[in-house]
């Protein structure tokens, strides 16, 4: 029974953070992984380490004096070290990086050093092995991620060294060459080794005890989410809660491995467990998100159109610009077209245009400063009656509803309000519904 612990940026932010992760991997002999990203911020006017590298890269690219930025992110390092009482080489790190600091340097290997040192550090600290990400996160040459392959790879080391770690948010072509993944990737990297060596729990250390019911910018104090499973934390993730990487939940999820959300800085606290299913029943909605900033294109058709045959007309046409579909709430004789605001910024004439051309359209109209808010959970199917106590509470708020989206599974509801009702609207649900 091993436990694969991520442990990101905001964990190993400076030396004190290194020890709090030191006491807590020492605590529990199950942890026998460990996953790290970059050293995040000390405090709010800091930098990332990975912010820092890519600014690194590019005043290399474009052959601008780098040496103030080299030198601030290795005296972080070296910082951390001294404080440590280590012996890892921090100097030959950093040599070798200024050597490989040209114009035409890889961005992706310039920024993977922030994980690279930062793991080599950790496994010093905790006696454990360091094992590169290179070599056990592997990549095809599609850019995409070779599970079958990089389990392989990753089980026979943890077999063969018993207590490794490895650094966070990147892996390798298979001709060596480094590949990063998306900002937040460690995560990944972490659900990837969990899923490889089997583990019975996949720890994710960060400085927020579990994921929140709301966003604490908005409703004060939210409540903490005791369970939730992965069908609804995607939701949430998807409509903005910056929990985890969204694509973390796929390599767990298929081998059934709970999730625990953790905060490095009070550990004691239980956090959030995601899994398959739960059997939290106190809260009928487990948990708010939203995003602003979307566009609605409302389409009428002709009287004698086909709807099946003009709804597929014009998603092709948003296909052919690369623009995404969130929602298309229909009726009798229109229907709309929600996006993301930002991925029409630059085409929407043209989109427009397009349409326009198409002879079964006789009007289309543009709708933006729309916000959606998801109200997300598992026990609603089982309460009567919820979304018309949902959209009475919002009108009786005097919060305009502008399209509404409901699966039959009733895991989530989703209602469009103006820009300006976004934050008003989460905290009406929540006063309504939770506190």
């Amino acid at each position: 029974m091993f436990f694969v612990a991520k442990f990101g940026g905001s964990s190993l932010a400076n030396a004190s953070q290194f020890k709090k992760v030191k006491e807590i991997v020492l605590a529990d002999e199950r942890r026998r992984l460990i996953v790290v990203s970059a050293l995040g911020k000390r405090n709010k006017e800091d930098s990332k380490i990975t912010d820092l590298l890519y600014l690194l890269h590019a005043h290399a690219r474009y052959s601008v004096p780098s040496d103030n930025i080299f030198n601030m992110i290795k005296e972080r390092y070296l910082e951390v070290k001294c404080e440590l009482g280590l012996n890892c080489d921090i100097d030959a790190e950093f040599d070798e990086i200024a050597k490989r600091l040209t114009k035409d340097a890889a961005a992706d290997y310039i920024v993977s050093r922030g994980e690279y040192i930062t793991a080599k550090i950790m496994a010093e600290y905790l006696g454990f092995t360091f094992v590169d990400a290179q070599d056990v996160i592997a990549f095809g040459y599609d850019g995409l991620i070779d599970q079958a392959r990089t389990s392989e790879l990753i089980d026979a080391n943890f077999r063969k060294y018993g207590k490794i770690v490895i650094p966070g948010f990147y892996g390798a072509y298979p001709n060596g060459a480094i590949k990063l993944l998306s900002r937040g990737g460690s995560d990944i990297t972490g659900s990837l080794a969990a899923k490889a060596i089997s583990a019975s729990m996949y720890e994710n250390w960060t400085d927020v005890s579990g994921i929140l019911m709301a966003d604490p910018r908005i409703v004060d104090s939210p409540k903490r989410i005791k369970q939730i499973t992965y069908s609804e934390l995607r939701e949430l993730a998807y409509m903005g809660a910056n929990v985890l990487h969204e694509e973390t939940i796929f390599p767990v999820q298929e081998s059934n491995i709970p999730i625990n959300i953790l905060n490095t800085n009070d550990p004691k606290n239980p956090g959030t467990v995601i899994t398959q299913d739960c059997d939290d029943k106190s809260q009928i909605i487990t948990g708010i998100a939203g995003k602003k900033n979307f566009t609605s294109f409302t389409i009428t058709k002709s009287h004698f159109c086909r709807k099946i045959t003009i709804i597929r007309q014009i998603l092709q046409i948003f296909e052919k610009y690369k623009v995404n579909v969130e929602h298309i709430p229909s009726s009798i004789d229109s229907f709309s077209i929600i996006v993301s605001s930002d991925e029409v910024e630059k085409c929407i004439y043209d989109l427009v245009s397009d349409i326009k051309k198409e002879k079964e359209v006789s009007d289309v109209q543009i709708t933006d400063q729309i916000a959606l808010v998801a109200v997300v959970g598992r026990n609603m199917a089982t309460k009567a009656g919820i979304s018309g106590k949902l959209f009475a509470v919002i009108g009786n708020n005097e919060i305009n509803i502008k399209t509404i989206a409901q699966g039959l599974q009733e895991l989530n509801i989703i209602v469009g309000v103006d820009n300006k009702d976004f934050e008003k609207t989460i905290k009406v649900i929540y006063e309504n519904f939770v506190a």
